[in-house]
């Protein structure tokens, strides 16, 4: 066990630690954080170490610093091949984008109701990228656990989706059946979203028709919608003229641009499995 006490840090040389002093580290006063590995660990102390780095991190929201160290997500090469992993905070720093060339594997869902309506959601104020811009249904990471590092079937993909609508959305794994779970096609794209934060993500399309409940997280979501087609136009109108402050997120504007309208044709014909491609990793920009 490892534990913060005052200025010194006292190591004997077992894992999980746990910060147990919330003066030292206020953002975890209302969960302390485990570490499971040395690695989990270091990430915390160089992000915190470093003064300028720290300064900038104060403002950020409690639970998204939380999920930054504690997630870890699943590094690949550019043939979706696992080469580690790393945390989620250092996945999404542009300085470690630039310079080592990370590359994470994601998942993006776009959720239907059976009128053939796509569900829209706007990512919270408090998000580290991307704040406040309007996506598709859920946008995040299977984490580097073994029931989301199953490649068969992109099974390990799905379960992650699952739980992130869960998470997000409130949506009931029941609700969302991992075998309901279409993936259509797998891209690469790297986004910037400030000076300090960004994404590079290859990134597992699925889609899904379902009707469900939905009780967004606002830890995580601002505001949710089901949109038809023409709808969903004229959001992209309005963000193409910057009307009404509507911004959208990089990776849908990128599958909106390239796929969606085509894909739509066949959830509404429910012929799906005629458009996916998993060979190909469409790389956008």
């Amino acid at each position: 066990m490892s534990v913060f006490c005052g200025a010194q840090i006292h190591t004997l040389l077992s894992f999980p630690i746990r910060i147990v002093n919330p003066k030292i580290f206020p953002q975890f006063r209302s969960r302390p954080i485990k570490f499971s590995s040395h690695r989990q660990f270091s990430s915390l102390i160089r992000a915190t170490s470093a003064s300028p780095m720290a300064a900038a991190d104060s403002a950020m929201d409690a639970v998204q610093r939380r999920l930054m160290f504690e997630d870890e997500c699943i590094l690949v090469n550019e043939q979706d091949r696992v080469v580690g992993h790393e945390s989620k905070y250092n996945c999404h720093l542009m300085e470690k984008i630039e310079s080592e060339n990370l590359l994470h594997r994601a998942f993006s869902v776009f959720l239907f109701n059976t009128k053939y309506e796509l569900l829209l959601q706007q990512r919270s104020s408090t998000k580290v990228t991307f704040p406040l811009v309007w996506t598709n249904t859920c946008c995040s990471h299977p984490l580097h656990r073994d029931s989301e590092l199953v490649e068969e079937n992109f099974l390990g993909v799905r379960n992650a989706a699952q739980r992130k609508l869960l998470d997000e959305l409130g949506i009931s794994a029941v609700d969302v059946p991992v075998d309901q779970f279409t993936p259509l096609g797998r891209i690469l794209y790297k986004a910037p979203s400030d000076g300090k934060w960004g994404e590079h993500e290859l990134d597992c399309l699925l889609f899904i028709i379902r009707d469900v409940e939905v009780h967004p997280n606002p830890d995580e979501v601002a505001d949710v919608k089901y949109v038809d087609r023409d709808e969903l136009k004229e959001i992209l109108r309005k963000a193409d003229a910057g009307e009404g402050g509507i911004k959208l997120s990089p990776w849908f504007r990128l599958v909106v641009d390239n796929f969606l309208f085509k894909w739509w044709d066949h959830v509404e014909k429910g012929t799906l499995l005629e458009v996916a491609d998993m060979e190909t990793i469409h790389k956008l920009t």
